[in-house]
C-alpha cells in the first residue's frame, strides 16, 4: 500500500524548503519514497514540475505510476498523454483513493502563485513526518492506494 500526500503552500519558498525536508526525511528513514515532486503554478497558471530522479528511479513501474498520477492530478503535458487509455485509467483512479473529490481538492490547493509537494510513499512514520513538516505551514491532503489498486494501475499503464 502507498500513501499519496499532497501538501499545498501559498509561498513557493516554503514549498521548496518542505521539498528539501522530505528528501532529508528519506535519508533518515522517516519516509520511504516511491515518488517525490514539487509542483509550482506560475502567475499565468502554467504548471511546472520538478522531480529528483534519484528517488523516482527506484523502479520503472513505480516511477511510471507516479508520473501517471502527477500527470492526471496536475494535467502535466507529456506525463499523461496516453491516448484512448486515459478514460480507462481515470475509471481505475475513481475506484481507488484518487477519486474526483480528491483531485478537486488538489486542484483548489494550486491557484496561480502557489506550490505543492507531492509525495508517494510506501512507509511514513506519521508523528515524525508531521513534526518535521509543521514549520512550513502547508495544507495536507492524503489518500491511500491499496496494493491491488497500484497493481491494476500499473498493468493498465503497461498496456496503454
Amino acid at each position: 500500500m502507498s500513501d499519496l500526500i499532497v501538501i499545498g503552500y501559498e509561498n513557493p519558498q516554503n514549498a521548496r524548503q518542505a521539498y528539501e525536508q522530505v528528501q532529508r526525511l528519506q535519508q533518515d528513514f522517516v519516509v520511504d519514497l516511491r515518488g517525490l515532486a514539487i509542483v509550482d503554478v506560475d502567475a499565468n497558471g502554467k504548471t511546472h514540475v520538478d522531480t529528483p530522479q534519484r528517488i523516482i528511479g527506484t523502479s520503472a513501474a513505480g516511477g511510471a505510476l507516479f508520473g501517471l498520477l502527477l500527470g492526471l492530478l496536475f494535467f502535466v503535458p507529456g506525463m499523461a498523454l496516453l491516448g484512448g487509455a486515459i478514460g480507462a485509467l481515470m475509471g481505475k483512479l475513481n475506484k481507488s483513493g484518487i477519486n474526483a473529490e480528491f483531485r478537486n481538492r488538489v486542484e483548489h490547493l494550486l491557484e496561480p502563485g502557489h506550490s505543492a509537494v507531492v509525495i508517494m510513499a510506501s512507509k511514513v512514520t506519521e508523528d515524525r513526518f508531521a513534526s518535521a513538516m509543521r514549520p512550513f505551514n502547508g495544507v495536507i491532503l492524503k489518500t491511500s492506494l491499496s496494493e491491488s489498486d497500484e497493481k491494476e494501475l500499473a498493468e493498465e499503464l503497461a498496456t496503454a
